[in-house]
């Protein structure tokens, strides 16, 4: 033990480094795909090896293969921060090592669960009656929706299979996740439908509603349709009351895919934009992209637990317990059986941080985005590519597929910055995302001067 003592303030001690001089790496990794691989043994030790000797190869191998999403220059994709509470809390769950079966299993895990979720919830202005329990990631909560949905229209296919003729409906700009959670669940690709997006990359309520009239028409079953609120290539935001009107008169499961943008909700002038959410059967949203909290957190809300458990609850006798009403057994409402205690570190960042503080940094980057972009606009050789109502900026220089990828290419290779692409009307679009606590807007500025200076 003593032994771990010491590796354990060592590390600790690394830890307070490397998030006070994580500008000191490159933001992307400087190696060449296999080089770690060839680096490291191919077998592993026959007799045990040093707390030492592994930290140094932590730091010596692994490290210099490491993509920094810690880096304030990190504006890729969509920037996250592993805060200081929330690895704590990470580092506590790791020593407790519980496994949250059912309640008796792990009675803290199962309840600090809902207090914690709770609270988020109430941040963000949900109804106070929805259930809530966290996920690994978005695509795992989306795919967990989508099966309640099968199940509040086709009952009968938690017993025969999926039915054929349901369809599905999501915009063309939707996360790749729920279609991917349609194939998972057996629904099939060719049962997605895709609906058409207007001049702001928001899905058209009228053109999904006759999809919806032809389908119904041809004897189809329409049984779940998705609507995001900030989509992850410009982060537009669909018409989530007029989508709820048209789910609601074919009685349609209507999902919320807010995943990034659903914590700007906890600022309070931002909460318009869950506008018709509490009309949604369920919602999901990631704390680990923007409430400072480290992958994997994402949270699964819905109105209709019952339906929920009713499509995947199952306990053999080896699971049973003794029931209570408060006793809540999560194992009833997901497919995996074992759980980590997620839930700790988001305590531990609601709390180290509170609603004040959160609101404030994710005020602060929706600000940095809004004077970006008008950097952007006083530079005539740029355009706004998307409107961008959060933190994260499309534009492009006004040339060639080639000449933005050759910017987004130089910029990458700097090891300064990080920032990615997404093709919006058919053309290559640079996207910087503001996300990260240690991001100041001194870095935003660098980063577009830099891009302006790789033209």
């Amino acid at each position: 033990m003593e032994e771990f003592r010491r590796a354990a303030y060592e590390s600790a001690d690394w830890i307070a480094d490397y998030l006070t001089n994580t500008r000191d790496y490159p933001v992307v990794a400087q190696i060449k795909p296999g080089e770690l691989v060839d680096r490291l043994p191919k077998s592993g030790p026959e007799r045990g090896e040093s707390f030492e000797a592994i930290l140094r190869d932590f730091r010596e191998q692994v490290i210099p293969a490491v993509t920094h999403w810690n880096h304030p220059g990190f504006m890729a994709f969509f920037a996250t921060t592993g805060s200081t509470p929330a690895i704590l809390g990470d580092m506590l769950t790791a020593a407790l090592n519980t496994v949250g079966l059912h309640w008796k299993t792990s009675p803290a895990l199962a309840e600090l669960e809902q207090v914690s979720l709770g609270w988020l919830r109430d941040w963000m202005g949900l109804p106070r009656d929805w259930f809530g329990m966290i996920h690994d990631t978005a695509s795992s909560g989306s795919m967990h929706a989508l099966v309640a949905a099968r199940e509040y229209v086709a009952p009968e296919a938690r017993e025969n299979g999926t039915p054929p003729g349901l369809v599905m409906y999501t915009s063309e700009q939707s996360h790749s996740s729920i279609e991917k959670g349609a194939i998972a669940i057996g629904i099939g690709q060719k049962n997605v439908r895709k609906v058409a997006s207007d001049a702001e990359f928001r899905m058209k309520a009228d053109a999904l509603a006759e999809m919806v009239k032809r389908d119904v028409a041809a004897g189809l079953r329409p049984f779940c349709v998705v609507a995001t609120v900030g989509t992850t290539s410009t982060t537009s935001i669909d018409p989530v009351p007029a989508i709820a009107d048209i789910a609601e008169h074919h009685g349609m499961w209507l999902h919320v895919d807010c995943a990034y943008a659903g914590s700007a909700a906890i600022v309070p002038e931002c909460q318009w934009i869950l506008e018709g959410a509490w009309r949604a059967d369920s919602l999901v949203v990631n704390p680990h992209k923007w409430l400072m909290v480290p992958t994997d957190l994402s949270v699964l809300y819905t109105k209709r637990p019952d339906i929920l458990r009713r499509a995947l609850s199952l306990t053999p006798d080896y699971l049973k317990t003794q029931e209570d009403p408060r006793a809540v057994n999560l194992m009833d409402y997901a497919v995996p059986l074992g759980r980590r205690f997620r839930a700790l570190k988001l305590w531990f960042v609601l709390r180290y941080f509170g609603r004040e503080r959160l609101a404030e940094i994710l005020r602060t980057h929706i600000q940095w985005a809004e004077d970006l972009a008008a950097l952007i606009e006083q530079d005539s050789r740029f355009e706004i590519s998307a409107p961008h109502p959060f933190s994260t900026v499309c534009f492009r220089l006004k040339g060639s597929d080639a000449e933005n990828l050759a910017i987004l290419e130089r910029v990458n290779a700097s090891g300064k910055f990080y920032i990615s692409q997404t093709k919006l009307l058919g053309k290559t679009v640079l996207r910087v995302a503001i996300g990260n606590l240690g991001t100041t807007w001194d870095d935003v500025r660098a980063c577009w001067e830099m891009i302006r200076e790789t033209k």
